[in-house]
């Protein structure tokens, strides 16, 4: 009883009594009863049964003891029967095949050595911009098999004969003659090599006809064998395919970096003894990353002093001052709409003027060859100079509101991913104004403006790759025209103001939008242009290494870098944005704009979206009404009620898991207590 009476003096025994409300004396509790004392010697019993099934090699043994112990499974194993003796012997073989098998694809994974190098020498911050940068490149790779295979590849089949088979074409019923003239600017007769670079650049010309865009892909049907492949179908079911693979996938990636960050962001404390106990990155061996790594480290600390004095400046504000920071504020934010707005604007003007200028151009052959590409190229020119300008100017408004320094950064690189993001869709807008364009009867027979638009689904591909031509060659351009020679005068001048301006920071999130903002062009322009993702794939590759270049040889690591697991959850955050800002415009682009009537596979459907009722026509009655049922408001409703009761379970079940957190909280804190208490017990007794 004295050793009970004892623990029930500890802090943590009587802040349990406190918290019940009572003084009751927990002996049984604490004693233990019969059934918890057999629930622990079972537990017990099981965890040694586990440990000796182990092979002896992995027991917590000597060399003498293991081998004794190797000695004694032998013995065992001569005793069990020969099936027996054979499923460990095949189990054991398996299991080092498996984990041959496991070593030797390692070997295989893209970039393996170049991640180590850059993960030893500047860390795991910037070595997480590469890896988000690797994932790109086996998405878009995904993506474009899939493309490939589903669209591309039955036609290619079918146009050479392969495996007997042929194309079916099915003219389109009730359309007027006009809406089906489509004549593609394809080069024609002698055609000078620079014709060929400007349709290169363009994606008109030679490139218009090719399997890059969709005015190729004008099939209804492919017949292999005795087999019809139903191509608009395929179509549109591979595009909501990489949509999904692609929505799945990044979800999947982001859930780790969001544990992670939403650990690291429970408690303050907890924060401040990552930073002095476990804030240091072993994987660094070049000394000037190790001194950058020190640098980083004393800036967040002093971050996070300057956050708590800020904090305690907030809340000592008069109403007074906080009327003048509100104000300013908002006079910032209206600033800040007035130059989003003049983007867009200046966007749409310039999207109206390209399309009807560069059409009436290769109609009518007015203007020359080199006039004709800059027009074509001005969206890009405007979406990218605003892209370059916007995040300069919110970097400089953003001293005077008065923020935290992490809500700075934070708040920056939302108005910037909004910049970019924003400018492809008010370009797609202005686009499909164009399209629309009704006025005069313009679009009376087809739905569209088939005069200026015979096949705009090829138009609008052609915009996303022109798009994504530009942002590469700017990408390129970038290093040949700044950062090398800037490398080169702080090297060789002693010009104070060059010394000054020093090394182009290598920008982690900079870079990461940038690639987002490729990354987003390229889900919108996958259903107007199915092979876009291998050229996707062919630049995010090529950016690999040039970023590899410019990282070693010509810039210096961010004094500010981002934790790797804060950063990895970001970019994913912000790629989750550009996906399902690609959402809008592709379910615009399927189910409300008109197909066109001169080209591709929906060329017979009123809109794109009509091949899935006309599908579900062609199936047996029983399941079309079985379809049709989940689709009736009798089954949505039931299943709506269904999701919000798991959806409900599961918040009571984070509501119970973050409780216990924080109980586990409390209980470390009480054994720091009991600790304490047994230590100066211990001195007393001593004394």
């Amino acid at each position: 009883a004295a050793p009970v009476d004892f623990l029930q003096e500890l802090p943590s025994c009587q802040s349990a009594r406190r918290r019940r409300g009572g003084t009751q004396e927990r002996r049984p509790a604490l004693l233990g009863t019969a059934g918890g004392r057999g629930a622990v010697a079972r537990a017990q019993q099981q965890k040694r049964a586990e440990l000796a099934a182990r092979p002896a090699r992995e027991q917590p043994l000597s060399i003498a003891e293991k081998r004794t112990l190797r000695d004694s499974q032998q013995a065992e194993t001569e005793r069990l029967s020969r099936w027996k003796k054979w499923r460990r012997t095949s189990s054991k073989s398996l299991k080092k095949a498996l984990s041959e098998v496991r070593g030797l694809s390692s070997y295989l994974v893209l970039w393996r050595h170049d991640m180590h190098s850059i993960e030893g020498k500047f860390g795991t911050g910037i070595q997480s911009y590469f890896s988000f940068l690797r994932f790109l490149v086996l998405l878009n790779f995904i993506v474009f098999i899939l493309m490939f295979s589903f669209v591309t590849l039955p036609i290619i089949i079918s146009k050479h004969g392969i495996f007997n088979s042929t194309i079916a074409y099915i003219s389109p019923k009730n359309t007027d003659d006009n809406c089906t003239i489509y004549e593609p600017s394809g080069n024609k007769g002698l055609v000078y090599f620079y014709a060929y670079i400007k349709d290169l650049f363009s994606g008109t010309g030679f490139l218009e006809v090719t399997s890059l865009f969709y005015g190729y892909y004008t099939v209804d049907a492919v017949q292999i064998s005795i087999m019809r492949y139903n191509l608009p179908l395929a179509y549109l079911l591979t595009t909501f395919a990489y949509l999904a693979l692609s929505f799945l996938w990044i979800m999947k990636r982001s859930g780790e970096g969001f544990m992670q960050n939403l650990v690291h962001d429970a408690d303050p404390f907890q924060s401040y003894c990552n930073k002095v106990f476990a804030g240091w990155d072993f994987c660094i061996t070049d000394p000037s990353a190790a001194q950058l790594k020190q640098r980083s480290l004393q800036y967040e600390l002093q971050m996070d002093l300057q956050e708590e004095k800020l904090k305690q400046k907030i809340a000592e504000r008069t109403m007074k001052e906080k009327l003048r920071i509100y104000s300013l504020r908002i006079f910032i934010n209206i600033i800040v709409i007035a130059i989003l707005s003049g983007c867009f604007y200046s966007i749409y003007r310039v999207t109206v003027f390209s399309q009807e200028n560069s059409n009436v151009s290769i109609r009518s052959d007015t203007r020359t060859d080199s006039t004709n590409l800059l027009v074509q190229y001005l969206p890009s020119m405007v979406i990218t100079l605003a892209n370059f300008i916007g995040p300069l100017i919110f970097s400089f408004l953003i001293g005077f509101e008065d923020y935290t320094p992490a809500f700075e950064i934070k708040l920056t690189l939302m108005r910037c991913v909004f910049v970019r993001l924003a400018n492809i869709g008010v370009l797609l807008f202005s686009l499909w104004s164009q399209i629309s364009d009704c006025g005069a009867d313009k679009c009376k027979p087809c739905g569209y403006n088939y005069k200026l638009y015979p096949c705009w689904e090829s138009d609008v591909g052609q915009e996303m790759y022109k798009l994504m031509m530009f942002d590469f060659l700017v990408i390129l351009a970038v290093p040949l025209f700044v950062n090398i020679p800037r490398k080169l005068l702080v090297t060789h001048s002693s010009c104070k103001v060059i010394q000054w301006f020093g090394l182009q920071e290598f920008q982690i999130s900079d870079n990461v939008l940038e690639i987002i903002y490729g990354q987003t062009i390229c889900w919108i322009g996958t259903f107007f242009s199915p092979l876009l993702p291998a050229i996707a794939t062919i630049k995010y590759f090529i950016i690999f290494y040039i970023k590899k270049v410019i990282l070693i040889h010509t810039c210096k690591p961010a004094a500010r870098p981002i934790r790797a697991s804060g950063s990895n959850f970001f970019f994913l955050v912000v790629l989750l944005i550009g996906l399902i800002l690609a959402f809008l415009p592709l379910g615009v682009s399927i189910a409300r704009i008109p197909s066109s009537k001169a080209c591709g596979p929906f060329r017979n459907f009123n809109t794109s979206w009509e091949v899935i009722p006309h599908t579900v026509l062609e199936f047996p009655t029983v399941l079309q009404q079985i379809l049709f049922g989940m689709a009736s408001e009798a089954f949505a409703v039931p299943f709506f009620m269904i999701i919000c009761i798991i959806m409900f379970y599961f918040i009571a079940l984070a509501r119970a898991h973050k409780r216990v957190v924080e109980q586990l909280r409390e209980q470390l804190v009480l054994e720091s207590h009991d600790k304490m208490f047994l230590i100066r017990k211990i001195t007393e007794a001593q004394r």
